[in-house]
């Protein structure tokens, strides 16, 4: 049976914490940025959680 690889898209956007959580970046955040707001932008630079719904199928992404 060969090894499962990991996804190479998810490995470059999702990072574990230490209690097992997935975080990961905000959409929207990359360019066209002079329409949006200060306060939207501030906002986007903070690091998310992945939902609980998707952490199973993210897990399966980074082989975990």
């Amino acid at each position: 049976m060969p090894k499962m690889k990991t996804n190479s898209g998810s490995k470059k956007r999702f990072t574990l914490t230490g209690t097992g959580k997935i975080k990961r970046k905000h959409a929207y955040k990359s360019h066209i940025l002079t329409k949006k707001t200060k306060k939207q932008k501030r906002n986007l630079t903070h690091v998310g959680l992945v939902s609980n719904v998707d952490t199973k199928r993210v897990k399966a992404l980074l082989g975990l």
